[in-house]
C-alpha cells in the first residue's frame, strides 16, 4: 500500500506554532521614538522588524488597538501604526507588536535576507 500523495494545499500548511509572515522578519535593535496621542514622545528600541511593522521593547504595556506614530531615529522617517495585541511583559519591558497602517518597504533602511 502506497502512502497518500501530499496535495498542494497540505504542502503549504504550517506546523502548529508556526506563523505565516507577509514579509521577512529580521531580529535587530534599531532606536525608535513612539509618538503616542495625548502623551509625550518616548524613546524605545526594536527587537524585530519587517515591512509590515515591528516588535518594540517599551517601558510600559499599551493596550491592543492603541494608535501611534513610529519614528525611525536613524532616518527620521515616520509611519502610522497600531498595537496589534496585548503586549508580553518581560524584565526588560513590554514587547509591543506594532503593525504599520500600510506596508512600508524600505522604512528600516536595511537589506532583508532571503
Amino acid at each position: 500500500m502506497r502512502p497518500p500523495k501530499a496535495s498542494p494545499a497540505s504542502a503549504s500548511q504550517t506546523v502548529a506554532g508556526e506563523e505565516k509572515r507577509r514579509s521577512q522578519r529580521v531580529m535587530i535593535r534599531i532606536p525608535v521614538t513612539l509618538h503616542i496621542p495625548g502623551r509625550e514622545s518616548a524613546s524605545s528600541i526594536t527587537i524585530a522588524v519587517n515591512d509590515h511593522g515591528a516588535m518594540v521593547l517599551f517601558r510600559e504595556p499599551l493596550p491592543a488597538g492603541t494608535p501611534l506614530v513610529l519614528e525611525n531615529d536613524q532616518t527620521r522617517r515616520r509611519v502610522g501604526c497600531r498595537v496589534t495585541r496585548h503586549p508580553q511583559v518581560t524584565r526588560e519591558g513590554a514587547m509591543l507588536p506594532l503593525e504599520f497602517e500600510k506596508p512600508m518597504p524600505g522604512f528600516w533602511n536595511i537589506v532583508f535576507p532571503l
